[in-house]
C-alpha cells in the first residue's frame, strides 16, 4: 500500500466500515423520516418528564382535559402535571404503605419492592376531586384526591382519613392484569381479586348500587384472562339500557383441539345490572361475551389470526353512541411473531349481541348454534324501557332468563373487523408494538385516521393507512418514526389530546410530551410539503404549515396538499418560490486518489425516496445513469468506488424520485489524482515533516515558512482551486480536536487510528485496505 493510500485509510476506514449496509431501493413499509431523541429535542418537539430519584415505576395515566392536568400514578407516589408543559412544574403526592404492612407483606413471602403501593387506579370522580387506589402491600385500599375547582388555586392532596378497602377495586399484585372504569360514582374493574392472583372476576362497586361479581371459578364466563380495556358505550337514549364492554384475552372453550389457543373477547355488562332474586344474588346476571376476530384472509379460505389484543383505543365520533374502534393485536403463533390493527363499527358488536348464542350439548359434543326457545326478556338485556319496561330491575326476571344467561355466555357468532382484514400488518421483527392512539383528521382531500402506535423500543410510529376501493388494497404510510425516549425502554401508556394536538407517552421511568406535528421540519418548498402526505401539514404559498380545514380565503387559494397520492408535481405547479427552493442544489468538490477508494456522500432526507446517480463526464457530454458492479455500488450513504480510475472523474447528480417527483439533491464533482504522483509527494514530505503532518496541517497561525504538508497537494490539482481545497482539508483533517491529540503524542508514536487512545511504534503501524474522504 502506497502512503496516500494510508492515509486516507486512516480518515474514512471506521467511518465506512461501521455504515456499509449494500444498496436498496426505497422501501415505502419504513418510515419516511427517522427522528431520533436528540432531533425531537432540538426542535422543541417534545417535553420530558422524570421523577428527581429516578424511580416513577409508572402504572396508571389519567388526562384531564377540565383540570387541564396529567395526573401519574407511580410506586408509592401521585403526580399531577401540566397539560401544557409536562416538565415545567409538578404537584406530588407521596402515599406509602405502612411499615406494619410492608412487614407483613414481606412475612408472607413477598419481595420489598412488591410491597410499596403502586398505584393502579385514577379516575376523575366529581368536579373537585379524583379516585385513586393502589395495592397497599399486598392489601389493597382507595382513597380520594382533593384538587379543587378549574379556576380556582389548584390543589393536590390526599383526603386519608377517607380512605376504604381496595378488595374487588384494585389488584393485589402490582404486575397484574387490571382494567377500571367510573360511570357515575360505580366503579367498574376487571381484575385478580385474591391475594395469590387465582380469582378473575369482573366487579361493580363503590356507588349506591348493589356490589356485584361474576361468579367465582366459573371458567365458562373467564378462563385465565388478561385484561386490556373497559368503556361505557350506551346503545341509545335509555340510560337504564346502559353497558360497559370489557375487553380481554382468555383461555378459549371452545378452540376443541388446542386447550392453550387464545381468544380475544368483547364483554358486556348491564351498568344496572342488579343480579338475580334466587340465582345469581350479587352476581352478574347479564354478562355475555364474544370473540374479537382479527385475521388477514388467505388462500383456500384459511386465514392468518392475530388473536392476542395488546391495547384497545375507542375513537370518539359526533355520535357518542359509535365511537369506532381500534384494536392493536400481536399472534400467538409458533411459526412466526407480527402485529395487526384492526379496526371495529359498533354495529357489529350489537350485531354479536343480539345474534345466536352458542351451545354445547354436553363433554362429547361439538359448540354449534342454540336452536331452542329463548325465554324473555332475552337473557343479557337490560331492565329498560327500550326492552319493554315490564321489569323494574333484573331481580325481577323470571329464573329461566337467569338461568339461560348464566349458563349461555358465550355468543355464537364473531365480530369481524371493517374490510375483514386489518388496516395494519407488521411482521417484520423489528420491535412489538404494544400502544395504540388515534386521531381523526379533516384534510384537503378526505379524512384520516392518524395512529400514533407504541413500541417496546422507546419509538412512536406516526402511521396513516388508505384504502384504495378499485383494488380492495389498503396502503399503510409510515410518516415519521420517533424515539421518544433516550434509551430503548417499553412504552406502557398513550393518552391523546386532540384539542391540544399533543401526545402523552409514559415509560416506566418518564413520561413524555409529544407534539403532533413540526410541519416546519419538512422542508422550505411546496413539493417538500406535499411529498409529506401528512394531513397535518399544507403549502400555503410561503410554507409548510398547519393545515385548517376552515382556513382564510386568501390562504385556500395558495394552499397544496394531497395526502392520497402525493404527487408534488401537479399539486405544486407554478407555486410562489417552489422554483427557486428546488433549483438550489447543493453542489460538492471530491478528490479521489486513482485505485484507492472513495464515498460520493448523498442521503435523502425522506428514507421513501430512491436515489439514482448520473454522471457527466465532459462539460459538452449527456449525462448517463451510473452503472453499479463489483468496483462501484450504490449505498444508502451514497456512492462507493471500491478502486477510483482516471476514467471516472467527472460530475455526478443524486436525484431522488419519490411519488413519481424528481428532484437532483446534490451535484458531486469529482477529480481524480494520479496514485504515482502523490505516493511521491507524500513519501516526501513523511521524510521531511514526520508522520504527524500527514494527519493535520499546521494551523493557520503557523510560524512563517512552515509549509502544511496538503499544500503540496496543490501542485497537484492546480492553485486555482485552492480556496476550495483549505476548506476541504481543513473539514476533513483538521479538527481541533486531532491537533490536540497530535499536540499531546510523543514524536516517536504513531496512532494507526486517530481515535485510538494506545499509541503503537512505527514498525507496528496497522495498514487497512486504501480510500480517499470525501467531503
Amino acid at each position: 500500500m502506497t502512503s496516500a493510500g494510508l492515509v486516507v485509510t486512516l480518515l474514512l476506514w471506521g467511518y465506512l466500515l461501521a455504515l456499509w449496509i449494500g444498496a436498496h431501493t426505497a422501501d415505502t413499509t419504513q418510515p419516511r423520516l427517522r427522528l431520533s431523541h436528540k432531533e425531537l429535542l432540538d426542535i422543541n418537539r417534545i417535553s420530558i418528564f422524570s421523577q428527581p430519584s429516578g424511580f416513577l415505576n409508572l402504572r396508571t395515566m389519567l388526562l384531564d382535559e377540565y383540570q387541564e392536568r396529567l395526573f401519574l400514578g407511580g410506586r408509592n407516589l401521585i403526580y399531577s402535571l401540566s397539560l401544557e408543559r409536562i416538565a415545567d412544574g409538578y404537584k406530588e403526592i407521596h402515599w406509602p404503605s405502612t411499615s406494619q404492612k410492608i412487614e407483613e407483606c414481606v412475612m408472607k413471602g413477598k419481595d420489598v419492592e412488591e410491597c410499596a403501593n403502586y398505584v393502579r387506579a385514577l379516575h376523575h370522580y366529581n368536579r373537585t376531586h379524583l379516585l385513586t387506589c393502589g395495592t397497599g402491600a399486598f392489601d389493597p385500599h382507595c382513597a380520594f384526591i382533593r384538587v379543587g375547582y378549574h379556576l380556582q388555586e389548584p390543589l393536590f392532596h390526599l383526603e386519608s382519613d377517607q380512605s376504604e378497602r381496595g378488595r374487588g377495586k384494585c389488584p393485589f399484585d402490582p404486575s397484574s392484569s387490571f382494567i377500571s372504569t367510573l360511570i357515575g360514582n360505580e366503579l367498574f374493574t376487571g381484575l385478580y381479586s385474591d391475594y395469590w392472583g387465582r380469582d378473575a372476576a369482573i366487579f361493580r362497586s363503590l356507588g349506591r348500587l348493589t356490589h356485584i361479581r361474576t361468579e367465582h371459578d366459573d371458567e365458562r364466563l373467564l378462563k385465565e384472562p388478561k385484561f386490556v380495556g373497559s368503556y361505557m358505550i350506551p346503545d341509545n337514549e335509555d340510560r337504564d339500557d346502559n353497558k360497559v364492554y370489557f375487553f380481554f384475552t382468555e383461555k378459549a372453550l371452545e378452540a376443541e383441539n388446542n386447550a392453550h389457543t387464545i381468544y380475544t373477547r368483547v364483554g358486556r355488562l348491564c351498568v344496572n345490572d342488579m343480579g338475580g332474586q334466587r340465582i345469581l344474588v350479587n352476581k352478574c346476571s347479564t354478562f355475555l361475551k364474544a370473540r374479537l376476530v382479527c385475521s388477514v384472509p388467505g388462500m383456500n379460505g384459511i386465514d392468518t389470526y392475530f388473536d392476542e389484543l395488546e391495547d384497545v383505543f375507542l375513537l370518539p365520533t359526533r355520535d357518542p353512541k359509535n365511537p369506532v374502534i381500534f384494536g392493536l393485536f400481536n399472534t400467538t403463533s409458533n411459526i412466526f411473531r407480527g402485529h395487526a390493527i384492526c379496526v371495529y363499527h359498533m354495529s357489529s358488536v350489537r350485531a354479536a349481541f343480539n345474534g345466536p348464542y352458542a351451545h354445547k350439548e354436553g363433554p362429547e359434543y361439538h359448540w354449534s348454534v342454540y336452536e331452542g326457545k329463548v325465554p324473555y326478556p332475552r337473557p343479557g338485556s337490560c331492565a329498560s324501557k327500550v326492552n319493554g319496561g315490564w321489569y323494574g330491575t333484573t331481580k325481577d326476571y323470571p329464573d329461566d332468563a337467569i338461568r339461560f344467561a348464566r349458563n349461555h355466555p358465550l355468543m355464537y357468532q364473531s365480530i369481524k373487523p371493517t374490510l375483514k382484514k386489518p388496516i395494519l400488518v407488521k411482521t417484520d421483527g423489528k420491535y412489538n408494538l404494544k400502544q395504540i392512539a388515534v386521531d381523526r383528521v379533516e384534510a384537503e382531500d378526505g379524512q384520516y385516521d392518524v395512529l400514533f402506535i407504541g413500541t417496546d423500543n422507546g419509538i412512536v410510529l406516526k402511521v396513516i393507512t388508505i384504502y384504495n376501493q378499485e383494488t380492495e388494497s389498503m396502503e399503510e404510510v409510515i410518516l415519521e418514526e420517533l424515539q421518544i425516549f433516550k434509551d430503548p425502554v417499553p412504552i406502557i401508556s398513550m393518552e391523546i389530546s386532540s384539542k391540544r394536538q399533543q401526545l402523552y407517552v409514559g415509560s416506566d421511568d418518564a413520561v413524555a410530551q409529544v407534539k403532533f406535528h413540526h410541519c416546519d421540519m419538512y422542508g422550505s418548498a411546496c413539493a417538500d410539503c406535499c411529498l409529506a402526505r401528512d394531513p397535518y401539514c399544507a403549502w400555503d404559498g410561503i410554507s409548510c404549515s398547519r393545515y385548517y380545514p376552515t382556513g382564510a380565503h386568501a390562504k385556500r387559494r395558495f394552499r397544496r396538499q394531497d395526502v392520497r397520492h402525493g404527487n408534488a408535481a401537479q399539486q405544486c405547479f407554478g407555486q410562489q418560490f417552489v422554483g427557486d427552493a428546488l433549483d438550489k442544489t447543493e453542489e460538492r468538490l471530491a478528490y479521489g486518489i486513482e485505485n484507492n477508494s472513495t464515498l460520493l456522500e448523498c442521503t435523502p432526507r425522506s428514507l421513501h425516496a430512491k436515489v439514482v446517480w448520473f454522471v457527466q463526464r465532459g462539460r459538452e457530454k449527456k449525462k448517463e445513469e451510473v452503472k453499479t458492479n463489483d468496483r462501484v455500488v450504490k449505498m444508502d450513504l451514497g456512492l462507493l468506488f471500491l478502486r477510483v480510475r482516471n476514467s471516472d472523474a467527472g460530475t455526478y447528480f443524486c436525484q431522488t424520485v419519490e411519488q413519481s417527483f424528481v428532484h437532483v439533491v446534490r451535484k458531486i464533482t469529482l477529480e481524480v489524482v494520479g496514485e504515482d504522483r502523490v505516493d511521491q509527494m507524500f513519501n516526501k514530505n513523511f521524510q521531511e515533516d514526520g508522520p504527524h503532518k500527514m494527519l493535520c496541517p499546521a494551523p493557520s497561525s503557523s510560524p512563517q515558512g512552515v509549509k502544511p504538508w496538503y499544500k503540496e497537494f496543490l501542485q497537484l490539482v492546480g492553485y486555482n482551486n485552492f480556496q476550495r481545497v483549505e476548506e476541504y482539508c481543513e473539514k476533513v483533517w483538521c479538527t481541533e480536536k486531532k491537533r490536540k491529540k497530535l499536540k499531546m503524542s510523543p514524536s516517536k508514536w504513531n496512532y494507526a487510528n486517530p481515535h485510538d487512545k494506545k499509541p503503537r511504534p512505527r514498525s507496528e503501524r496497522y495498514r487497512p485496505p486504501r480510500h480517499t474522504p470525501e467531503s
